[in-house]
């Protein structure tokens, strides 16, 4: 039998009675409550609450009827359980794009992966083995902002609700990323600001590091400095070489922005200035 579960995201100024308005509006629509999930920024008085909700019900009137009883800058949000669509934007390097490929092979990710666009050609025999459209866009010989406008045509014909950067190496201009606001997922090693440019293991090895990890985010204007969703890190020692070094960096790249997306594309993550609320 399959169920009709919805995901409802509401997050506005903090007030009295807020929890009571919206479950009372639930179960005034005849909704069970699966879920719920809340917190309160108390040096905002900013108020978040995920609720899972499963049951029939009119969701236009059900928003409206919401929104009257709710601070006026409340955003409220109602998803379902389908899964959302990405394009993966990748350049050379296989793990994590990898990893995704796999995961999504063995529906592990609560997405479709509809296309991988790359700048070279390297990774498309990788994309074809899973049978996904690969898109070669070179960024030879053209202007930036022109080769973006390449990206974004393709991206129009999918209309994905999100992009994934697996070590996509190139910079995104900030009109690029107006076009998907909160909706580019990024990974990199945490080695930023300290190792900046290429090589950035063997800079750690150099520097004889005991931590290396990383970082998955938002996009924003500053590319690698938006709101962080996951981060990871693991213990290396004297006896590691800069290639052992980047395995292990790779591994928890891997892995780290593959949670990352699982909580995003189960909805689970609020942005909050330049930080997240995660109500898991």
């Amino acid at each position: 039998m399959t169920r009709n579960i919805h995901t409802l995201l509401i997050d506005c100024n903090d007030a009295k009675g807020l929890i009571y308005k919206i479950t009372d509006t639930a179960y005034r629509y005849g909704l069970n409550i699966v879920l719920n999930r809340e917190f309160v920024d108390h040096e905002t008085a900013y108020f978040f609450m995920r609720t899972v909700l499963e049951g029939d019900f009119d969701h236009q009137k059900f928003l409206q009827d919401l929104k009257t009883q709710l601070p006026e800058n409340a955003n409220i949000r109602l998803s379902s359980d389908q899964k959302k669509k990405i394009v993966v934007l990748a350049t050379k390097e296989h793990h994590v794009l990898g990893d995704l490929l796999i995961r999504h092979e063995f529906d592990e990710i609560n997405a479709e992966i509809q296309a991988v666009i790359s700048n070279h050609e390297t990774l498309e025999p990788l994309v074809q083995k899973f049978e996904l459209p690969f898109h070669f866009v070179s960024h030879l010989g053209v202007e930036r902002e022109e080769h973006e406008e390449n990206i974004l045509k393709l991206l129009a014909q999918y209309n994905p609700d999100y992009l994934v950067l697996a070590k996509y190496m190139r910079i995104l201009n900030p009109s690029f990323v107006e076009h998907y606001p909160n909706r580019v997922v990024n990974i990199h090693h945490s080695f930023l600001p300290a190792f900046v440019g290429a090589n950035p293991y063997q800079q750690a090895y150099e520097r004889g590091v005991k931590i290396i990890g990383a970082t998955a985010h938002f996009v924003n204007n500053d590319l690698d400095e938006g709101p962080i969703i996951t981060q990871s890190t693991g213990s290396v020692n004297h006896t590691y070489s800069a290639e052992k070094m980047a395995r292990t960096g790779k591994e928890i790249e891997s892995r780290v922005l593959a949670e990352a997306l699982q909580l995003v594309l189960e909805d689970k993550v609020f942005i909050h200035g330049n930080k997240t609320v995660i109500l898991d």
